[in-house]
């Protein structure tokens, strides 16, 4: 793809980023057979080759409209486009480029710009959105449905080990996941200590940025990972930990990202390469384990099981078939169901600026999983399990959790 940068971008980082992920783009159209927004609306400009040539345009200095900015938003990157290019063309990091730059061209209405700003300032900092998420579960009974769905009942987290072991790792508590869905964390660290291994949590850790930053505050973002990579570095210069592991494959694909977002960052270019190479989601961790579990066991788990990959999983980091594994070396029938690789409309706070096209995505996601009959539904990102546990009665659940309570 020829390209012609308008001046206020071109020689620029990001300039020369976007060039070179335009000019790997050959207009196959592969891509738009797997974007779902596209299956949904069959607009051209709904579909990554569409969004690209309005990225190309925006930052060729053409005129931005309202028009740009809402096929824009209308995205959920998911990336299964990356999956599915044959040139290797970045999408995602072009969508975010083009975003930013849309973001502060069209000025969106006042009530808009509230609920953005309301997003990117609560969900990142539990002292602000624990109170609120507990007010809203109190209050739950009096709320709209659609505010109700975004309050799931939490389950309590249970004891964390205390057990000391050679082997230690770090883990992200994150933001809205701490809140929400406690219990995860602590599952996680009940299992690794059953394997010898003991979860770390660093204090001052928090959001992993891509709240704020895919909200298009990429400054807030960048903030968000600099505190982190300040929080863990003590622990990872001394050598105490071996790997930072994710159990929200959202975070993880961010996280995994640090060293390229905070590349021209000289004070934290090279901490923050460290990290991402140190980062591992949770299904990376466990197939080390799979024979002790099988051992351990030995095929007590009897539920069918469905399981929904996220596309922060599949798609971002690339990973597929590892909590297949790890739940079948533990006795679980578990499948995946039809057009498993297509989003289920959570994509962070997707759900919440696009509730439409958020609840279509989610029950066809659902339609798919329950024709597999399953008793359990299991995933491997708070987003997801929070956006289908609203359109069903089967539990959604972290899959880590399954594990588990077998061990228990």
């Amino acid at each position: 793809m020829q390209t012609n940068l308008a001046d206020f971008i071109k020689g620029t980082p990001e300039g020369d980023e976007a060039e070179a992920i335009l000019r790997a783009c050959v207009h196959c159209g592969f891509c738009t057979a797997t974007c779902p927004t596209y299956q949904l609306l069959g607009d051209e400009l709904d579909g990554p080759r569409g969004r690209i040539y309005l990225i190309k345009q925006v930052l060729e200095g053409a005129p931005v409209t309202v028009k740009t900015q809402t096929h824009l938003d209308r995205c959920l990157t998911c990336r299964n486009c990356e999956t599915t290019c044959p040139s290797g063309v970045r999408y995602g990091r072009l969508a975010d480029i083009g975003r930013r730059v849309v973001e502060e061209r069209v000025q969106r209405p006042l009530a808009e710009r509230i609920k953005r700003a309301v997003l990117k300032e609560a969900l990142p900092r539990t002292w602000i959105f624990r109170p609120a998420f507990r007010a809203g579960q109190l209050f739950r009974p009096l709320l709209s449905p659609a505010l109700q769905d975004k309050l799931p009942t939490t389950r309590r987290a249970g004891h964390w080990p205390a057990r000391e072991h050679a082997r230690k790792m770090l883990v992200l508590q994150g933001c809205v996941q701490s809140t929400m869905a406690p219990d995860i964390n602590a599952a996680t660290a009940r299992v690794l200590d059953a394997f010898g291994v003991q979860l770390l949590a660093a204090p001052k850790a928090g959001c992993c940025g891509a709240l704020r930053y895919h909200l298009n505050d990429q400054a807030g973002g960048l903030d968000d990972m600099r505190r982190n990579v300040d929080a863990w570095w003590p622990l990872v210069e001394s050598g105490q930990v071996e790997a930072i592991v994710m159990t929200a494959s959202g975070c993880g694909a961010t996280v995994k990202e640090y060293g390229h977002l905070l590349a021209h960052d000289s004070a934290y270019a090279a901490r923050a390469a460290r990290i991402a190479m140190l980062t591992r989601d949770l299904s990376e961790i466990m197939p080390q384990f799979e024979a002790e579990l099988g051992a351990k066991l030995k095929g007590k788990v009897a539920k069918r099981v469905a399981f929904h990959p996220p596309c922060t999983l599949q798609h971002g980091q690339q990973i597929r078939g590892k909590v297949e594994g790890v739940l079948r070396a533990a006795g679980v029938d578990v499948t995946l169901c039809a057009d498993s690789h297509l989003c289920c409309g959570s994509a962070g706070t997707y759900s919440v600026l696009q509730p439409a096209l958020a609840k279509e995505l989610r029950d066809r996601k659902l339609a798919n999983l329950q024709a597999t009959g399953p008793e359990m539904i299991v995933s491997a990102n708070i987003g997801c399990q929070t956006h289908l546990q609203s359109g069903t009665d089967t539990r959604v659940a972290h899959w880590i959790e399954l594990i588990d309570q077998a061990l228990a």
